[in-house]
């Protein structure tokens, strides 16, 4: 890691005339070893389901535990982007299944916005009181405000989705590209993290701690 400070540090020396040449340019370095990604354990997720008390952040849950959608693709959602008809949801432009339990929350939170801003001109599916009486989305730091603090953040828990989706249906890279729109990299990442942690003995802790994923 030290290398590639040192290298952005000579390239910003460079670009300002400070330096004519980059003497970390040859230096190779070598590729960086991810930690296995963990699963987040029972009580961590039950806090989290805990402190999801009102419609609005019940459906932010499902959607990041469900779904494993990022925060701003809950922001970004409209309400067209909702077909409880045909019992579709698109997130990102990917269409995918509505669940029961999203069909439940996605019907409690609809009801709640309806009385609460009966007359409301924001087509985004999730608004509160700042966005109700503008067009504009709600902010990233609102969507993810009430699981702030919890081991099991939104982000935590986008993670955690995609790797029970590789430890279930068996770590295959094309399956969860498929399911979630992952690049290559990052579905064999989670491929990798899976197949480690079931190598793993009951009992046995796999190597390393969980860090951020795409």
């Amino acid at each position: 890691m030290w290398v590639v400070a040192l290298r952005s540090l000579f390239t910003w020396a460079k670009r300002n005339g400070l330096i004519f040449r980059n003497p970390t340019s040859r230096i190779k370095v070598g590729q960086y070893e991810y930690a296995v990604l963990q699963p987040l354990v029972p009580d961590q997720v039950d806090r989290s389901v805990a402190a999801a008390t009102t419609p609005a952040t019940r459906l932010i849950l499902a959607f990041a535990a469900v779904h494993a959608a990022r925060v701003a693709q809950i922001a970004s959602l409209m309400l067209d982007d909702i077909d409880l008809g045909n019992g579709r949801l698109t997130i990102a432009g990917r269409v995918r299944p509505l669940d029961d339990l999203t069909r439940k929350l996605l019907l409690d939170w609809l009801e709640h916005r309806r009385r609460r801003w009966p007359n409301t001109a924001n087509l985004h599916l999730l608004i509160n009181n700042q966005t109700a009486t503008k067009t504009s989305r709600a902010s990233n730091h609102w969507i993810s405000a009430a699981m702030r603090g919890q081991d099991a953040t939104l982000e935590r828990l986008r993670v955690d989705r995609q790797l029970e989706e590789a430890l279930t249906h068996g770590p295959d890279p094309l399956h969860l590209a498929e399911v979630f729109g992952l690049d290559e990299k990052t579905a064999m990442r989670y491929a990798d993290s899976a197949r480690q942690l079931l190598m793993t003995s009951p009992g046995e802790p796999p190597g390393g701690t969980v860090r951020e994923a795409e």
